[in-house]
C-alpha cells in the first residue's frame, strides 16, 4: 500500500509539471512591434526559399521599365496600419553603369536586389522621422534572422523629393547605410558645376572642412551627360538641313534641301495632298566617360570644359510622336481619306442617279447626314481648274510606277482620272455629296473640250487604250482619239474652204458642215495624195505598214514596162513578194488600209458575249468584223484590179489558202531576166471558204473599189464621242465610286512610292505586300461583283487600316533618311529596330494596339557617326537664345547637356583600418566605402550617397 501510495504520489507530481509545462507563456514575442518584425522575417525567409524562378511560377511581376526586374508584394500590419513591402530581383544579369533598364535604385547605390517598405496611403511615404527610423530598423532585425544582405529603403519625405534611406547589412562588421534627396529648386550655384559636386562629396568623410583643395583623395569618376536636340520647329529645321547640305553637296537626290522650305516634307510626293507630321521630333545623344580617378577639385574644373567628342562612347536615342503606332483619329492622310471614300461606296447603292445626292428634292436626301457639306464655289473652281489645266509637255504615266501596280485596275497617277480620284479624297472631306457635285462638273467640263474640240489634258495621245486600266480610264482616252480625229477632219476641212476662190462656193461648202460624206471626201482628197507619194522608192521604203507585213521587192515597184492595170492601180503599199495574181500575171500589191477601229472593254465584252450566244463560225465572225472586212477588202480591189478572192484570201488569211507541192516551193524563175514563171499559181481554197454561201464572198462581192483614202473612217468620232459622254453622264453611282476606290488606292500608293527613304529592305517588302493585299482586295470591284450586302465593303475597311499601317512607316523611314543620308546605316538601324517593335500591331486593327509600351532604342555610335550626329547640334540662332541659359558646362556646339549624371566612389582596404584584426580574411581587399550618385540640371538636383555606413544626391 506504501508503495502504491508512493508511485500515486510521483504520478501526480509528475503531471502537474507536465501542465505546468503545457501552459508556459512565452514574453518574447508578447509586444506588436515584435510580432511585426517576426512577420517581416517569415516573408523575407518564404521569398528567399523560393528563389527568383520559384517567385516567377508564382506571379512575380514584371517591370515596363525594365527587360529583367521583377518584383512580388506583400502587405504587413502593424497596430492599425498596413505596410507594402516589395521585392525587387534580378533572373540574371550583372549590374552594369548607366544601364538604362535599370530600376532607379539599382543606378543610385548600385544594388542589384533590394526591398522596399511603405505605408499603403494616399502618398505612399513615411512623413514622421522617427517612424521611417523605427521601420528601417524592423526591417534590418529581420534581415539579420534571415542571414539575408539585401538592401531594404524606405521612401521618406513628401514624394515629389524621391528621397530614400536605407540600410544593408555587409555580412561583416561593416553596415551600409543610404539616404537620397532632391532639391527642386534655388540650386546653389556651386553644385551646378563638377567642382562643387565634388567638394560635397569629399565633405562626407574628409577630417578637415577648411579647404578640400588642398588635400589629395583618390576619388573614382563616372560621369555621363545626355544632350538634346532642339524641337523641330520651322527655323531649327533649315539650321539642320543648311549644316547637313555643307558636306552634302556632291551627292544627288531629288527634291532634298530645298533652301526655301517651310516645312520638313514640302519636297516630299504625299506634300500636294497633305502635310504629315514629322515623326521624329528629335534625338537624345548619350555620351559617357570611363572611369577617372581624380585627386583634386582643379581637375573637376578642366574636366568640365571638356569637349564630349572626348567621351568613351555617344549613345544616340531617337524621341519618336508620342503614340506613333497606334490611330486615335487625329493623323491626316491617304489612309484617312481613303477609309472615308469606302463609306461613299457604301452609300452609294442608296440612289440609282449620281444628281440624286445632290437634288434637295430627293426623298432619300434626308438620310444623308448634315455634316455632309458642300465646299464652296471657289474651291470647286480651284480643283476643276487643277484638273484641265494643259500641261505642255504630257507626263511620263510609268514613271516611278511599282511593278506590281498595274494588278490593280486603275487608272495611272498622272492621269486625269487618277487626279480627279486623289482630288476627291480631299474634297469636302470625301462624302457622297461633295463627290457628286464635283463628278457633275467634271463631265460638264468634258463635253465642252468635245464640243470646242479641245484636247483633254492628262491624257496620252498615242492612239491607243490601256485595257489594264479602269473603264472610266480607257473611255477618257478614247474620248481624246475622238477629239484628235475630230480636230483633224475640221482642219482638213477648212484647209479644202481655203482652195476655192469662188465666195458663193465657198458659201455653198460651209453649209455643207454637217454633211458627213463632205467632210470624209475632204480627208480623201488628202489622204490619197500622201498614199500617192508612196508609189515611189522612197515612199515605199519609208512605209512602216508594209516592212511589218510584207517584204518588199524593188524590182517589182521599178519594172519598167507597167501595164495599163498599174496606170489605175490606187492605195498600193508595194507587191507582196513574188506574189502573182491568180488571173493576171501581174504582182500582187499590198494596199494601204484603215487601222482596225478601237473598242474599250465593255466593246469588247459584248463582243465576246454575242460569240458565245451565237456561237464561232466563219460567217459569223465575218458579220462581227463585216466593216473592217469591207474596207480591206475594198482597198485590196483598188490596189489590185482584176483581183479575184481567191487573191484576197491568199495575202488576207494564208492558212485558208492550200497551196499544191509545187507552189510551195516558189517560183524559180526572175520576171526581170525575160523567163517563164510558175504561173498561175495551183491551189485552192480551204474548206470554210469554199462552202456555199460562205458570208466572206458575199462581202467580197459587195465591196466597192475604193482605196482606203477614199473610204469612209471605221471609227466615227463623232458618235463614239457622243456614246462616251452618254455613259459618262448616266453612270450609276456604285458604278462610279468602286471604279473611284480602285483609282484611289492605286494613286495613293503610287505616290507614296515614289518618296525617297533610301535602301530600307524593310520598307521595300511592305510596300510589295502592300499592292499585293490592294490587288486581291480590289478584285471583286474590278469585275463588278460588289453589292450593298458585300462583306467587301469590310474587306475594304480592314485594307485601310494595312494602308495606314504602312503609310506611318513611310513617313517614318523618309524622315530618317533625309537626317541621315551620309551615315545611312544610323537611319536603317533605327528603323529596323522600330519595324521589329511595331510588326506585331501591323496585323490587327489600330484601336487594339497596346499603346503602353513605348519604343525606346539606343544606339551606339562609330567615330565616323559621331560627326554627322554633331552637326544636328546646331548653335542657337537668335530667335532661339533666349530657350538657353549656360550654366553647365561640357557644351556640344553652345548645347548645354539636360541631363548631367555623375557617379563619385571612394575605395579603402579594410585591413589598413582598426577593424581589421576581426574582419574575415575574405574581407582584407579593396571595399567601396563611400558612393555618391547626383542626377540633374541647373534647375535641380538630386543626391543619393551610400556611405560604408555610406550617401545619393540627384539634381535638376
Amino acid at each position: 500500500m506504501a508503495s502504491s501510495s508512493k508511485a500515486n504520489l510521483a504520478e501526480q507530481d509528475e503531471g502537474e509539471e507536465a501542465e505546468e509545462i503545457e501552459h508556459f507563456n512565452d514574453f518574447t514575442l508578447a509586444s506588436s512591434w515584435e510580432r511585426f518584425i517576426s512577420e517581416i522575417e517569415a516573408t523575407c525567409r518564404q521569398w528567399l526559399a523560393d528563389g527568383p524562378k520559384r517567385l516567377l511560377e508564382k506571379g512575380a511581376v514584371h517591370l515596363d521599365s525594365s527587360d529583367n526586374i521583377y518584383k512580388v508584394k506583400s502587405e504587413l500590419k502593424n497596430a492599425a496600419k498596413i505596410y507594402s513591402m516589395e521585392y525587387y530581383f534580378e533572373i540574371s544579369g550583372k549590374i552594369a553603369h548607366w544601364n538604362c533598364t535599370l530600376h532607379d535604385l539599382q543606378l543610385c547605390f548600385g544594388v542589384k536586389e533590394f526591398l522596399v517598405i511603405s505605408p499603403q496611403s494616399a502618398s505612399g511615404v513615411v512623413l514622421d522621422a522617427p517612424e521611417a527610423t523605427k521601420l528601417l530598423s524592423a526591417v534590418s532585425i529581420a534581415l539579420a534572422n534571415c542571414s539575408s544582405l539585401w538592401p531594404a529603403f524606405v521612401p521618406v519625405h513628401d514624394p515629389s523629393r524621391k528621397a530614400f534611406i536605407g540600410i544593408q547589412n555587409m555580412g561583416t562588421i561593416f553596415m551600409r547605410r543610404f539616404e537620397a534627396d532632391r532639391i527642386g529648386s534655388q540650386v546653389p550655384i556651386k553644385f551646378m558645376h563638377l567642382e562643387g559636386l565634388y567638394e560635397l562629396f569629399v565633405s562626407k568623410f574628409a577630417y578637415c572642412m577648411s579647404d578640400h583643395s588642398m588635400h589629395l583623395f583618390r576619388v573614382h569618376l563616372l560621369m555621363k551627360l545626355t544632350y538634346q536636340t532642339l524641337p523641330n520647329d520651322e527655323d531649327n529645321y533649315d539650321d539642320i538641313q543648311e549644316a547637313d547640305t555643307e558636306s552634302a553637296k556632291s551627292e544627288t537626290s531629288p527634291g532634298c534641301d530645298n533652301p526655301n522650305r517651310k516645312h520638313w516634307d514640302d519636297d516630299c510626293p504625299w506634300n500636294e495632298w497633305y502635310s504629315a507630321e514629322d515623326p521624329v521630333m528629335g534625338f537624345d545623344l548619350v555620351v559617357t566617360w570611363s572611369e577617372k580617378v581624380v585627386e583634386s577639385s582643379l581637375e573637376m574644373a578642366e574636366m568640365e570644359n571638356a569637349s564630349p567628342h572626348e567621351a568613351e562612347k555617344w549613345i544616340l536615342a531617337p524621341n519618336l510622336y508620342p503614340n506613333l503606332d497606334s490611330s486615335k483619329g487625329d493623323r491626316i492622310g491617304f489612309a484617312s481619306q481613303l477609309h472615308l471614300l469606302v463609306n461613299a461606296l457604301e452609300m452609294s447603292f442608296e440612289a440609282p442617279f449620281i444628281e440624286d445626292f445632290v437634288s434637295v428634292e430627293n426623298p432619300g436626301s434626308d438620310n444623308l447626314e448634315s455634316t455632309m457639306v458642300i465646299p464652296p464655289p471657289t474651291v470647286l473652281d480651284r480643283v476643276l481648274k487643277d484638273l484641265f489645266l494643259e500641261d505642255p509637255q504630257l507626263p511620263d504615266f510609268a514613271k516611278d510606277e511599282h511593278k506590281s501596280s498595274r494588278a490593280i485596275k486603275g487608272a495611272p497617277v498622272e492621269s486625269l482620272f487618277a487626279q480627279f480620284c486623289l482630288h476627291s479624297l480631299w474634297f469636302g472631306n470625301c462624302n457622297i455629296r461633295a463627290i457628286s457635285v464635283l463628278w457633275i462638273e467634271f463631265v460638264r467640263e468634258i463635253r465642252w473640250h468635245w464640243e470646242e474640240s479641245q484636247p483633254l489634258p492628262k491624257i496620252p495621245a498615242n492612239g491607243s487604250i490601256d485595257l489594264a486600266t479602269c473603264l472610266i480610264n480607257q473611255k477618257l482616252q478614247m474620248l481624246a482619239i475622238c477629239i484628235g480625229k475630230k480636230r483633224e477632219l475640221n482642219e482638213e476641212f477648212e484647209d479644202c474652204i481655203g482652195t476655192k476662190d469662188n465666195a458663193s462656193a465657198n458659201m455653198e461648202e460651209v453649209n455643207k458642215v454637217g454633211d458627213e460624206s463632205s467632210s470624209f471626201h475632204a480627208q480623201s482628197q488628202a489622204f490619197d495624195e500622201k498614199r500617192d507619194s508612196l508609189l515611189t522608192p522612197e515612199g515605199f521604203n519609208g512605209s512602216k505598214t508594209v516592212e511589218s507585213k510584207f517584204s518588199a521587192n524593188a524590182q517589182d515597184v521599178h519594172s519598167a514596162d507597167k501595164s495599163t492595170l498599174d496606170s489605175i492601180r490606187r492605195g498600193s503599199a508595194g507587191p507582196v513578194g513574188s506574189m502573182k495574181l491568180l488571173k493576171l500575171c501581174q504582182s500582187l500589191h499590198a494596199p494601204f488600209t484603215q487601222s482596225a477601229p478601237l473598242m474599250t472593254e465593255d466593246m469588247h465584252e459584248e463582243r465576246l458575249h454575242a460569240i458565245e450566244t451565237f456561237g464561232f463560225s466563219c460567217n459569223f465572225s465575218a458579220q462581227l468584223e463585216r466593216e473592217t472586212l469591207s474596207s480591206d477588202m475594198s482597198a485590196f480591189k483598188a490596189a489590185n484590179p482584176g483581183a479575184v478572192f481567191e487573191d484576197f484570201i491568199r495575202w488576207y488569211s494564208p492558212r485558208d489558202w492550200e497551196n499544191d507541192e509545187s507552189e510551195a516551193k516558189g517560183p524559180s524563175t526572175d520576171l526581170t531576166e525575160g523567163m517563164n514563171v510558175d504561173w498561175p499559181p495551183q491551189g485552192r481554197l480551204s474548206r470554210r471558204m469554199s462552202e456555199s454561201g460562205n458570208f466572206w464572198r458575199k462581202i467580197w462581192d459587195e465591196a466597192p473599189i475604193l482605196p482606203a483614202s477614199e473610204q469612209k473612217p471605221l471609227l466615227d468620232p463623232n458618235r463614239e464621242g457622243e456614246k462616251i459622254l452618254h455613259y459618262l453622264e448616266t453612270m450609276q453611282p456604285h458604278q462610279l465610286l468602286e471604279q473611284m476606290v480602285c483609282t484611289a488606292f492605286r494613286a495613293s500608293a503610287d505616290t507614296l512610292n515614289q518618296t525617297n527613304y533610301g535602301s530600307l529592305k524593310e520598307m521595300d517588302t511592305k510596300m510589295d505586300q502592300l499592292y499585293l493585299t490592294m490587288a486581291s482586295t480590289l478584285r471583286p470591284l474590278q469585275v463588278n461583283l460588289l453589292s450593298n450586302t458585300s462583306d467587301t465593303i469590310e474587306d475594304l475597311q480592314r485594307l485601310c487600316v494595312v494602308f495606314e499601317h504602312v503609310e506611318k512607316l513611310l513617313i517614318l523611314a523618309a524622315s530618317l533618311h533625309r537626317r541621315f543620308r551620309q551615315v545611312p546605316q544610323i537611319s536603317e538601324a533605327i528603323f529596323s529596330n522600330y519595324y521589329n517593335f511595331y510588326l506585331p500591331t501591323m496585323g490587327i486593327g489600330l484601336a487594339d494596339v497596346d499603346t503602353q509600351k513605348e519604343f525606346d532604342m539606343k544606339l551606339q555610335l562609330s567615330q565616323n557617326e559621331r560627326q554627322v550626329v554633331s552637326n544636328m547640334f546646331t548653335p542657337p540662332t537668335a530667335n532661339q537664345s533666349w530657350r538657353k541659359v549656360l550654366s553647365m558646362g561640357n557644351h556640344l556646339n553652345g548645347h548645354e547637356p539636360i541631363l548631367r549624371e555623375i557617379i563619385f566612389s571612394m575605395h579603402d582596404n579594410a585591413s589598413d583600418n582598426h577593424y581589421a584584426s576581426s574582419s574575415p580574411r575574405d574581407y582584407q581587399q579593396d571595399t567601396e566605402t563611400y558612393r555618391m550618385y547626383t542626377c540633374g540640371t541647373s534647375n535641380d538636383l538630386r543626391g543619393l550617397l551610400s556611405p560604408l555606413r555610406m550617401l545619393a544626391i540627384e539634381c535638376h
